[in-house]
């Protein structure tokens, strides 16, 4: 029960924290933190909570985290569901919160920093484009994820690898699908805008489980003797 609670807060405060910069603070006029700010803000997200709740629950925040960590042999299959759930009950809570902040000042929430492709790419990208990205950004996330947490790795920066790397990658797709690699974060989003939101997300959760998967097994491998 703990692990899920831990999981459950901090999947909401990755919601809250990445996708309440983009909303309240990436396009404040003349002071905005635009994309790299939105970018350093979701790594900052991991980065706090690896270190503040990873020792409880390994702060995995994204159900594709836990199935690749599954796939990889790092954790059991009954930690599996429990573990989505919290993040996924998380990711919405967080969204909750945010929606009231945002609407505050009488805004409307637009598309809420939801995932998307096509018409709603950031960038138009069309869905290829978006599938490619979610798919090689999530196996390579998992990938720094399962190295630096080896038993072999060095001890104690597994947190500041992670957080970097979610940096790094949204850095690089926010213009493509403004960033997924997680379907609690998709999710949570999609259900506040509905529409073409909840149409799109079926890409934002079998794409990113895919690609971790994968990066399992590869990890996996890497590490067999």
């Amino acid at each position: 029960m703990k692990k899920n609670l831990a999981e459950f807060i901090g999947t909401f405060w990755l919601v809250l924290g990445g996708c309440g910069s983009a909303m309240l603070a990436a396009g404040f006029a003349d002071v905005g933190i635009g994309l790299l700010g939105v970018s350093f803000a979701f790594g900052l997200t991991v980065l706090t909570i690896a270190y503040s709740l990873g020792h409880i629950s390994g702060a995995h925040l994204n159900p594709a985290v836990t199935i690749g960590l599954w796939v990889g042999g790092r954790i059991g299959k009954k930690e599996v569901l429990p573990y989505v759930v919290s993040q996924i009950a998380g990711g919405i809570f967080g969204a909750a919160v945010l929606y009231l902040i945002v609407i505050g000042n009488g805004s409307s929430i637009g598309d809420f920093a939801a995932n998307g492709y096509g018409d709603h790419s950031p960038g138009k990208y069309n869905m290829l484009s978006a599938i490619v990205t979610e798919f090689v950004m999530t196996f390579m996330f998992l990938i720094v994820i399962l190295g630096a947490t080896d038993d072999k790795a060095p001890k104690g920066f597994a947190g500041i690898a992670i957080g970097l790397a979610l940096t790094l990658i949204h850095l690089i797709s926010i213009p493509v699908t403004n960033t997924s690699v997680n379907p609690a974060r998709s999710i949570s989003q999609a259900l506040f805008v509905g529409d073409w939101a909840l149409a799109q997300v079926w890409m934002f959760i079998v794409v990113p489980i895919a690609g971790a998967a994968l990066a399992g097994v590869v990890y996996k491998y890497l590490r067999a003797k």
